[in-house]
């Protein structure tokens, strides 16, 4: 656990010095590029992935695991091998570099295949002067956003080959590799080649821009979507678009014109044409497979072509390559389902002018028993899951007379999901909902609002719905205010990883908010022996013996007879290792045992812990379950962070999310304890305490 939180404290240290932008990308996997490529041109050898080995496991593990008949005879072989004059990039990257092989990963193709038509783009995920002829000795790097952070991904070049013939993701020429490899990469990146089957475009989008995705209904679409469909595409926005399935046996089925339902196109271009005296609005579309096009008006070979400007005409058709056409708007509207606009810098759509949002980028976690609330449906957890609040301060430039609102957009993406798939999980169902803040709280941070807050106060704005797809983002205007962005899954206990995106127009403060860890605790006084009560004198020297010492052996016999005579707590007894901490945290002369007063201390603390424990065993069940624990924390008087709530759950609770009486009591007493060390050790209360080694082992690991 120790050094798991180490490694996220200097990752954080990391990113406050930048690394992690596009310019300072961290090296994934801690694989550098520069210093593997010098060293294999150093010692005249070709390039080995060890963390992405040819073989089964980085091709699939379902329809295309170790077994399957899909996967037989697929040999590894590098592009020399292929073919005699492999290129990486050949008469420069287009849409034709594109095309689908034995994947369903469409959605990446179509991400892929838009991503070509902004160069300035496409070299920030490719990055320039790579090839087969300077420096190669068979490595390649990628870069691509993950969750908030541009990372530099490294592969060699050995690809899966079936009949002679690359497996997977290739170009229209047969000598052309950087689609392939960057496909490799990306596969890399999600754990293997199957994990990528089946997503959504705007998830490549953002991966390969760091943008933001907005999705329109194309059923209830605004009346001015051609306009925000062609500013877009001036300002390199990569545009995606699909057809909905009702059933799995939609899927990839062909319509009466010829389009692919639940299949992932392009949206590569938006001009008017004047058609027989008016104006016409057309899209251009791609679709990644390449044979398969649209039959209808506008089509490749309609006769629509024969009644505008020839030279028009020309134009717009000989940039036409397979798999791409021309149809109407109307038409596209009517036969697409969604259109998804990946925002390279976020800017409005809906405004004439361009602008440059604020943004603010957090990170978080869903945790069974502690941040895993649930949707508002389940009102006695709700509360726990992370909040953030935003400030909305100045109101847009354009209100029409209206009451001054501010335009923001809230995006939510869970992390990692598909590294999950081999394990048999998936994306879960996520979305948020958005609360004013309470006159009261106004001003503050260190705030996290209780149950009674959310049982009694609505929501005044919400994500459309709550869907499991990796990302869910939406447009709202509110009036100047402070508000809580409450993320959740739907359903409690659904752990996740997160990050939330918040863009604004104008000027936004925003910050997650939690409690300062605090504790409000009675001065400790120790009793002097004299002023012990003879009756537990006595009794102690029954259960101390000669010595008047209680070792951790007797303190369990002693807790163990004592716990068995409550019959409403339900435990399995205090355990040895439970008793051993005990000793240890309430031992002042180093012998490992408790003397009377010591024993006193902690005989009373057990007692008033108790109380606090039938108090908020709210069912009588005998356990707390840990959101009924957080509550008890809380009237003890601990103010504590949802991450150590999260680590206290981890470390006490039982699979079941059930804290029994001695979990209970060794967790409290440790909480105690070492708060109270640490006050003691703060002599100048700045909240900073100072430790050389020797102190800080013998503080961590004698308790």
């Amino acid at each position: 656990m120790y050094c798991g939180i180490a490694s996220r404290v200097c990752r954080q240290r990391e990113k406050q010095l930048g690394v992690g932008r596009h310019d300072q990308a961290f090296k994934f996997l801690g694989q550098d590029f520069e210093s593997l490529r010098d060293d294999c041109l150093s010692r005249g050898i070709l390039f080995e992935d060890e963390y992405f080995p040819p073989g089964p496991s980085v091709i699939g593990f379902k329809e295309l695991g170790p077994n399957s008949s899909k996967t037989a005879g697929i040999r590894w072989k590098r592009p020399r091998e292929i073919c005699s004059d492999p290129q990486f990039i050949l008469d420069g990257a287009t849409r034709t570099d594109v095309c689908q092989g034995s994947l369903g990963d469409c959605w990446l193709l179509a991400a892929i295949a838009s991503l070509t038509l902004n160069e300035k783009v496409l070299h920030r995920v490719v990055p320039r002067g790579q090839s087969f002829q300077q420096q190669y000795c068979g490595i390649f790097h990628f870069q691509f956003w993950q969750f908030g952070e541009w990372v530099d991904v490294v592969v060699d070049d050995r690809l899966p080959v079936q009949n002679g013939k690359l497996v997977f993701l290739h170009s229209d020429a047969r000598n052309e590799f950087w689609s392939a490899l960057l496909e490799k990469a990306y596969a890399k990146v999600n754990g293997c080649y199957e994990a990528l089957s089946g997503g959504s475009t705007s998830e490549g989008f953002e991966d390969f821009t760091g943008g933001v995705t907005e999705m329109y209904d194309l059923r209830k679409s605004p009346a001015d979507l051609f306009g925000i469909i062609q500013k877009a595409l001036e300002r390199g926005s990569l545009l995606g678009c699909s057809i909905d399935i009702t059933s799995m046996f939609d899927l990839e089925a062909v319509t009466f014109k010829k389009l692919v339902k639940g299949h992932a196109y392009s949206l590569t271009a938006a001009k008017e044409v004047r058609y027989r005296g008016g104006l016409v609005k057309l899209v251009r579309v791609r679709n990644p497979w390449g044979n398969v096009e649209w039959t209808g008006a506008w089509s490749d070979n309609s006769s629509e072509w024969n009644h505008i400007d020839p030279a028009q005409c020309r134009e717009m058709q000989v940039k036409l390559e397979d798999g791409e056409f021309w149809m109407s708007f109307a038409d596209f509207q009517r036969e697409f389902s969604r259109l998804e606009i990946c925002n390279l810098t976020a800017d409005a759509l809906d405004s004439s002018k361009m602008h440059k949002w604020s943004t603010s980028l957090y990170e978080g976690a869903w945790r069974r028993g502690s941040t895993a609330g649930g949707c508002r449906n389940y009102p006695a957890t709700f509360w726990t899951n992370p909040q953030f609040k935003i400030e909305l301060q100045e109101a847009d430039d354009e209100q029409g007379g209206h009451e001054p609102t501010c335009s923001f957009l809230v995006a939510l993406m869970q992390k990692d999901r598909r590294k999950l798939r081999k394990a048999g999980q998936d994306m879960e169902t996520i979305g948020f909902a958005i609360y004013e803040v309470p006159d009261e709280y106004v001003g503050h941070s260190a705030v996290h609002l209780k149950r009674d807050f959310f049982l009694t106060h609505g929501s005044r704005a919400r994500s459309e719905l709550f869907i499991n797809l990796r990302e869910v983002s939406s447009r709202f205007k509110l009036p100047p205010g402070e508000y809580i962005i409450v993320p959740s899954t739907f359903e409690p206990n659904k752990e996740s990883d997160f990050c939330l995106r918040v863009f604004s127009e104008k000027q936004a403060h925003s910050e997650e908010l939690d409690d300062i860890i605090s504790a409000d605790l009675r001065e400790e006084e120790e009793v002097p022996e004299h002023q012990i009560d003879e009756k537990f004198k006595s009794l102690f020297r029954q259960l101390a013996g000669e010595d008047m010492q209680v070792t951790v052996k007797e303190l369990q016999t002693i807790l163990n007879r004592v716990v068995s005579k409550h019959k409403d707590l339900k435990t399995s007894g205090f355990s040895l290792d439970s008793c051993r901490c005990m000793v240890n945290l309430m031992d002042r002369d180093g012998n490992a045992k408790l003397g009377l007063t010591e024993f006193n201390v902690l005989w009373n603390k057990i007692c008033k812990w108790l109380v606090t424990f039938r108090q908020f065993d709210l069912d009588k069940s005998g356990t707390m379950n840990a959101y009924e624990m957080r509550l008890a924390l809380e009237s003890a008087g601990f103010k504590l962070n949802n991450q150590l709530h999260n680590l206290l759950i981890t470390r006490y609770a039982e699979p079941d999310l059930s804290i029994n009486f001695d979990n209970f009591i060794c967790c409290i007493i440790r909480l105690e304890t070492m708060y109270r060390s640490f006050v003691n050790l703060d002599t100048d209360r700045d909240g900073t305490v100072t430790f050389n080694v020797y102190q800080w082992l013998t503080l961590t690991m004698f308790v």
